[in-house]
């Protein structure tokens, strides 16, 4: 099955949101619709990025999960660009 990432520039948190709340509601997200492989918070040049990696049959189900998951995440805190990335051989090409 293929695999599939959601990463999403996350900014300022809601009031009364603590930080390590976030990365947790992302991947439960991410299971109410697909199997979760994994996920990880990183800074790049300052600004935090989310990722959740899961498996989907299509990259349509693949977007609908990556959309359910940025939502969630919307609910928490200000969202930035997000995109989403299959891996295909050793390589992640964008989808969305």
């Amino acid at each position: 099955m293929p695999s599939f990432r959601v990463i999403v520039a996350v900014g300022m948190l809601g009031p009364g949101v603590a930080p390590e709340r976030v990365e947790p509601e992302a991947v439960a997200a991410g299971r109410e619709l697909a199997v979760v492989e994994a996920s990880n918070v990183d800074v790049v040049a300052g600004e935090a990025r989310l990722t959740v990696r899961f498996t989907a049959d299509h990259p349509r189900e693949a977007l609908r999960v990556a959309e359910h998951v940025v939502q969630r995440i919307g609910t928490l805190a200000s969202i930035g660009p997000w995109r989403l990335t299959e891996r295909v051989g050793g390589r992640w090409y964008r989808r969305a």
